[in-house]
């Protein structure tokens, strides 16, 4: 059943749907959760980032431990004649979808946290359509993509609600930071070092290590902001986007420094970290001396 369900989707194979193929599934890839993520951490509402962050960590985190458990090739391996498409993106095993996963997770967070009837219509066509489009390129079985689906979801109504809460507890929200921050990093360093020295499944865990590694970076922030820093994300719209804009900049740089750095797990750990310290702590505390987080206007009508 399953291989004929992917042999339907390659006998729609077209340039034009390829192209809109993966143009969709890019609404399911880090780049993009980053970017929403890292808005509503500096411009909107931090509880809202806080729950939208650990809803996807948690759903990413369980779907790469089912991938390293279960170990199902992907059906352009198995299946002969398909070949599949943006395979830079089906870096591990093939159940479940991680694509649909995050995107479940992430846009159903997303639309609980809103709670604008719009965005849910538009959250649940994204989620559908990335979905969809897995098994167009022929990097998943519909199984996984079933699977993916479930996980996220269930992750959105399980947890977010909960972190909303726990957000608002200081004294519980700093202790679960640390913890999780703390547990990541070792587990995440520890995974690197097993990789490179090749005495773990590099398919199997590479995209949890590179997960974990984010996560540390990101709620040890989370911790340092509550009992350090406590920046806010007040603002005129001109001075948000260039605060935006500046942090993704350097997010970019950051990422972009594994151009020169040695082929090495460890390296990744250190760039992942660092983003998400950078996301939550690092860049609210350099941006608390610099007029794009002050809270008077960047922009004053003299310089307009």
């Amino acid at each position: 059943m399953q291989e004929a369900i992917m042999n339907f989707f390659h006998s729609l194979s077209t340039p034009f749907l390829d192209a809109l193929g993966e143009g969709i599934t890019f609404f399911g890839e880090q780049t993009v959760f980053i970017l929403i993520t890292a808005y509503i951490l500096w411009c909107g509402n931090k509880r809202s980032g806080f729950a939208l962050f650990s809803t996807l960590f948690v759903a990413l985190f369980t779907m790469n431990a089912l991938k390293a458990i279960v170990r199902q090739e992907r059906p352009f391996k198995i299946i002969e004649g398909l070949s599949g498409k943006r395979l830079e993106t089906a870096t591990g095993y093939s159940f479940p979808s991680g694509h649909t996963t995050g995107a479940s997770a992430f846009y159903s967070s997303l639309a609980y946290i809103v709670k604008k009837r719009w965005l849910s219509i538009l959250c649940a066509v994204i989620i559908l359509l990335v979905g969809i489009s897995r098994m167009y390129l022929l990097v998943h079985w519909p199984l996984d993509v079933a699977a993916g689906l479930i996980l996220g979801i269930v992750s959105t109504f399980v947890l977010t609600a909960w972190l909303l809460k726990l957000y608002d507890n200081n004294k519980l929200v700093s202790r679960f930071s640390w913890i999780i921050g703390g547990s990541s990093a070792v587990v995440s360093l520890a995974m690197a070092v097993l990789i490179d020295a090749g005495t773990i499944d590099p398919v199997a865990f590479t995209d949890m290590m590179k997960l974990l590694a984010l996560a540390a970076g990101g709620y040890i922030g989370f911790a340092i902001d509550r009992n350090y820093i406590s920046y806010g994300t007040s603002g005129d719209w001109k001075t948000k986007i260039v605060r935006f804009v500046f942090g993704i900049a350097i997010v970019l740089l950051i990422q972009g420094a594994k151009a020169l750095l040695p082929e090495h797990l460890v390296f990744s750990f250190i760039r992942y970290a660092l983003t998400g310290l950078w996301a939550t702590a690092l860049y609210p505390l350099i941006g608390k001396h610099i007029p794009i987080w002050n809270k008077k206007k960047l922009f004053t009508r003299e310089d307009t």
